[in-house]
Parts: C-alpha cells; sequence; structure tokens
C-alpha cells in the first residue's frame, strides 16, 4: 500500500504542484495547522487566566507535525470520521510524557470542529495571501502591457471571426481589470470572512465556560477569549459559532473561483492568439517546457493550459461546496465532512493558476506586426460597419447598410477588394471618391474610444476609477 505521503504527491495534478501553495496545504501543513489551533486556543485561555501559563510553553513544543505519524492518524481518523479526535488523543499522551499536568489543559473544553474549521481558515488565510501576491503580480504586468500597447491595433473577433479593430492594449487593461476585482474580492474576505471557530460541543461555548470560575460573567467572558483566540491565529472575530452556517466556506470557494476565472480568461485569449496561424501572442520560454512527446518542434502553451485547466476544475468544486450549508441541527453528519478535500482542491487550483498567470503574463511576448497583418487579412472587411455608418447621411441607414453589405459579399466572392466592390456600386457612382472609400476601410481611423479607454483604466494612480 502506498504511503500516505506519496498519496498526496501532486502527480495528476501538475497545476500547483512544485508552487507556494503546494507546500501550504499539504496533509502535513494541515495537521501543523490544527496543531497551531490546538497551542493557539490555549494560549488564549491562559491570557484569560483559565490556563496556567506554565503548561503552554510545554504544550507548544510538542505541538510539532513531525512528532506524529500522518499515516496513524490518517487511519485513526476513520473511527471518529474526523482526524482531530485522534490527534487530541496522540497529542495529550505526548504532552503527558512530558508533563502529565499539562496534559490536562490540552483541548480544554474544545470541540473537534472548533479545531479543524479554525485550522482551514488558517490555513485559507496563509494561501490567499501568496495568491494575493501572485494576483498582484499579474495585475501590474496586465497594466505595463495596456500601457506599452494602448495604441496597437489588432482584429477584436467575436464568435471566433474577425469582428471590428481594437488594441491589444484594451485586451490587456481588460485583463488587468478582471484581475483587480478579483483580488479585492478576495481581500475582503481574507478581511472579514476567515473566521476563528469557537463553539464547543453545540455551539453555546458552554465546555469553555465549564473550565473557568462560576462566577465569571459569560458576557464578559466569551468576548474576550474569542477575541484573544483570535489574535493567536490572525483570523476575524465571528458574531456566532457557525457550525451550521457554511457562508463563510462558501463565499471562499467561490471567490477562488471568480479569480481562477479571470485568469483563465487570460488564457483562453494568449492560448488562442497563440495558435500558429495566427501568432500574435507567444508564451515565455523556459527549457524543456511545452515539449511533446512526439513531435520535436511543437511549443505548446503550456502554462495557459494549466490556468485553464484549473478554472475549469473550481466552479465545480465551488458549486458542490455550496451543498454544504445544507446542514442539520447544530452539527451536520457529511455536509461538513463533504468540505475539506474539495475546499483544499480550491485553494490548490487557484494558488496554481496565479502563480501560472504571474509568470505567464510578466514574460509575455507580443507580436505587434503580426497583429497589423492579420488586422489586414480581409482587405477592409473587418470596418464594414464604419463603411455603412459612414455613407448613412449619404444613403439613409437601410440603404448604407445594403449597399455595404452586398460589397463586403461581393468581395468575399469574387476576389476583388472591398474598397473595389464598393466603387462598383450604383448607389455611390460619382458621389464619394475612391480617396474616401479608400479612407472609409482603413483599420486604423477605427479604433473607437480604445485608447481613451485604456486610459480611464490605468488613471495616475494606477488604479482604475471606481
Amino acid at each position: 500500500m502506498a504511503s500516505f505521503d506519496e498519496m498526496d504527491s501532486g502527480l495528476l495534478a501538475p497545476g500547483w504542484v512544485g508552487t507556494p501553495v503546494e507546500a501550504l496545504t499539504t496533509d502535513r501543513a494541515f495537521l501543523q495547522a490544527m496543531l497551531d489551533v490546538e497551542v493557539a486556543l490555549t494560549r488564549a485561555q491562559a491570557r484569560l487566566g483559565a490556563v496556567p501559563d506554565a503548561v503552554v510553553d510545554t504544550i507548544a513544543a510538542v505541538a510539532v507535525a513531525d512528532n506524529f505519524d500522518l499515516r496513524e492518524l490518517a487511519c485513526a481518523a476513520r473511527a471518529s470520521a474526523n482526524p482531530v479526535v485522534a490527534l487530541v488523543e496522540a497529542l495529550v499522551a505526548r504532552v503527558a510524557a512530558v508533563d502529565p499536568r499539562a496534559a490536562d489543559f490540552v483541548h480544554r473544553g474544545s470541540t473537534s470542529q472548533d479545531v479543524l474549521d479554525t485550522a482551514f481558515m488558517l490555513i485559507a488565510s496563509r494561501c490567499l495571501r501568496v495568491i494575493g501576491d501572485d494576483l498582484d503580480r499579474v495585475a501590474a504586468a496586465a497594466a505595463a502591457l495596456a500601457a506599452a500597447h494602448r495604441d496597437t491595433p489588432m482584429a477584436g473577433r467575436t464568435l471566433a471571426q474577425h469582428a471590428v479593430p481594437v488594441t491589444f492594449g484594451l485586451k490587456a487593461a481588460g485583463w488587468r481589470h478582471g484581475v483587480s476585482r478579483a483580488t479585492r474580492g478576495l481581500r475582503r474576505v481574507a478581511d472579514t470572512e476567515l473566521l476563528v471557530q469557537l463553539g464547543g460541543a453545540a455551539g453555546t461555548l458552554a465546555g469553555y465556560l465549564a473550565y473557568v470560575d462560576p462566577d465569571v460573567d459569560p458576557v464578559d467572558y466569551v468576548p474576550r477569549l474569542l477575541e484573544a483566540f483570535a489574535a493567536e491565529v490572525g483570523l476575524a472575530v465571528p458574531v456566532l459559532p457557525w457550525h451550521t452556517d457554511r457562508t463563510s466556506v462558501v463565499e471562499l470557494s467561490w471567490t477562488l473561483a471568480t479569480a481562477t476565472g479571470a485568469l483563465g480568461k487570460i488564457a483562453i485569449d494568449v492560448r488562442t492568439l497563440s495558435r500558429t496561424e495566427i501568432g500574435e501572442l507567444a508564451e515565455p520560454t523556459a527549457d524543456g517546457r511545452g515539449g511533446s512527446s512526439a513531435m520535436p518542434q511543437k511549443r505548446n502553451p503550456v502554462l495557459s493550459a494549466l490556468i485553464i485547466s484549473a478554472a475549469q476544475q473550481i466552479g465545480p468544486l465551488a458549486g458542490g461546496l455550496s451543498q454544504v450549508m445544507l446542514a442539520d441541527d447544530e452539527r451536520p453528519a457529511g455536509a461538513w465532512h463533504a468540505e475539506w478535500q474539495p475546499l483544499r482542491e480550491c485553494l490548490r487550483l487557484a494558488g496554481g493558476a496565479a502563480h501560472a498567470a504571474a509568470e505567464l503574463v510578466e514574460g509575455l511576448r507580443v507580436d505587434p506586426q503580426r497583429m497589423r497583418d492579420n488586422l489586414d487579412l480581409t482587405g477592409g472587411l473587418i470596418v464594414a460597419e464604419r463603411v455603412a455608418a459612414a455613407l448613412t447621411p449619404l444613403l439613409g441607414k437601410a440603404a448604407a447598410k445594403r449597399v455595404t453589405g452586398r460589397a463586403a459579399a461581393a468581395a468575399a466572392a469574387s476576389g476583388r477588394t472591398f474598397p473595389e466592390e464598393l466603387a462598383a456600386a450604383e448607389e455611390l457612382a460619382g458621389r464619394v471618391s475612391a480617396d474616401s472609400l479608400a479612407s472609409f476601410v482603413d483599420p486604423l481611423r477605427y479604433l473607437g474610444a480604445a485608447g481613451t479607454l485604456v486610459d480611464r483604466a490605468l488613471d495616475k494612480r494606477g488604479h482604475h476609477p471606481e
């Protein structure tokens, strides 16, 4: 049988393996997070006088993941359907071996869900910091591209066909805007939705109060305990225990999915525009990257593939996590348990995608000449909309659209140029000069407000206006 670490090696997960988020989400990282929560709880209780200060350091010294057997704990977790019960037993035994008195203060008044929920939020907090840093890199690189290519013309495409001219700067500004919005969403979640869990057996905190002086006023003690605990782990303070209110979990997952989707949009564009027959963009090169096992000439857009793969996986996972809100009573059997792996995978997928996207956008290769060449592929048909608009004052809207459409269809069928077909239209005979027609079909004269929109997205402070 494979060892537990081997089963968590990431062999089938190239999107996140080897990235910073991997180390933050391993089984060992979760084990350490649970131990960190146990220590933080003991420290918080000690700050309020419910635990002797002398035992805290003893517990903290023992609460190190390397002191425990991951596989043993994983197998023992089947007996209680969660890993905390077995972990607490093992922690108590190891603390007792050092100081029997200190062992009495491990996990005092707590419950499994308090520990695991807080550990998940702690892991999420660590991951969001890394993901946020990578998203900032993506946004900064996209902003630089938008500024550098504010006026670089290219073919806009709708439904996979040439539509009207745009600029690459506007496309890059759109990338930045989407990523920046997603980053703000992640940071809001990090600030307000990553909560400590402290409820005890059924959400009343009775277990925590049972170990303090009977004369202690819960109105005073409970907020102080929550605040001390939250301060120890760096998380937010909830209004109520949230054993069956999984709003924060669902919001976290969807925010991760939104961020990954914003990155997926960038990757989709790069993948499309790096096609051999388009060639307007290319991924950054690196030794060994993009190779094929069969075709030596291939340089596949693998960074884009990793990001798109993450975006396609994370949405269904976030959708599945929305079902955990259907939690019965004061502790559900199954709904809570169903969160763990999908939520961890959401963190991994978003983290892996953000790291790949930072490298992709920072090193993106842009070919303005190829963009210009492709813009001319249809011989001016890409600005047929402008021609119709320019002819409207002369012919009226309906007639202008009819003449333009007929000339466009004839150009596509005959091999003659669009301006030649327009010039041959009897409705325009002697009424529009050849120079005017040539001007009408110049794609550089039909970029609309692209440059202004880029400027709007990249104002003087480097932030788009709200």
